[in-house]
């Protein structure tokens, strides 16, 4: 075989070896998010039942202004579901995978090219677009597997916490968690190959997903205000309260498309570093 064909299968094997090492890369890491959710959800669902019991509970939250009430979504506490979607997805299991997307992201294209990794992997037949699809695939895998494990542990719980959530409400939630994580993790891959520094894809990535946040709070406020609603992505994952009334299909796959085009541009403009592209 000449050196011209070895090199033209190297660069046609190249894809799955490269999807396969961001795991081997970073299997404890996925591992430790998985636990941190799971114990999210371990902390505060089992406790649903003694806090729809407790009055003073009410009370307390009665005494808060109604916008923080609002913007916490405990306006739906009183529910299985609006208690599971305020503390867990809408909250903190929203920031731990938010924050493990948007380190992903960054260290995907802008890590690696910062710390001179990116050209040594180039240097094994594969190109920069390779590179992108494979890096971003692997990524993508990892957000549904974590979401796949909080669909079942909120499963499992879900007759013992009492929280008489529907099946199929769970999984159009759980594939909007995903999706809106996805969709920070591809602004942070963008990031990182425009900049080529893992701080750009950080500085992207966070920014889309806290001012999602902060939006969907400022639109809580007031009326006049809701228009910024449109603006947050995490109003579009939880604004109808998916657990309790059901996810949009339209919703679900405008997440994936949108994650889809930005890691295509992230592609495109890894590949402009190519001398010669």
């Amino acid at each position: 075989m000449s050196i011209v064909q070895d090199r033209a299968l190297n660069v046609r094997r190249a894809p799955l070896p490269l999807f396969g090492k961001v795991f081997t890369d970073s299997w404890r890491g996925l591992v430790g998010w998985g636990i941190g959710l799971a114990a999210a959800a371990f902390l505060y669902l089992p406790i649903y039942p003694s806090m729809r019991g407790a009055s003073g509970m009410q009370a307390l939250i009665d005494q808060l202004p109604p916008e923080l009430i609002k913007t916490l979504n405990y306006d739906q506490i009183g529910t299985g579901a609006g208690y599971a979607q305020a503390t867990l997805f809408g909250l903190l299991g929203f920031v731990l995978l938010t924050i493990a997307a948007t380190g992903w992201g960054a260290a995907a294209l802008g890590g690696d090219e910062e710390s001179g990794r990116l050209e040594l992997t180039l240097a094994h037949a594969v190109t920069r677009v390779q590179v992108a699809v494979a890096r971003f695939c692997a990524i993508a895998v990892k957000i549904l597997a974590l979401s796949a494990l909080l669909f079942a542990v909120v499963l499992l719980l879900n007759d013992s916490a009492e929280l008489q959530i529907e099946v199929g409400n769970l999984l159009g939630t759980s594939l909007l968690f995903g999706g809106v994580s996805l969709l920070t993790a591809s602004v942070a891959l963008l990031g990182g190959a425009l900049t080529g520094r893992r701080i750009g894809g950080i500085a992207s990535g966070a920014g889309v997903a806290v001012l999602g946040y902060v939006f969907n709070a400022l639109g809580n406020q007031s009326a006049s205000l809701h228009w910024l609603y449109n603006l947050s992505p995490y109003y579009w994952a939880f604004g109808d309260s998916p657990l309790s009334s059901g996810a949009n299909v339209t919703t679900i796959v405008t997440f994936y498309a949108i994650s889809l085009v930005l890691a295509a541009f992230a592609a495109l403009a890894l590949r402009q570093r190519d001398i010669g592209a």
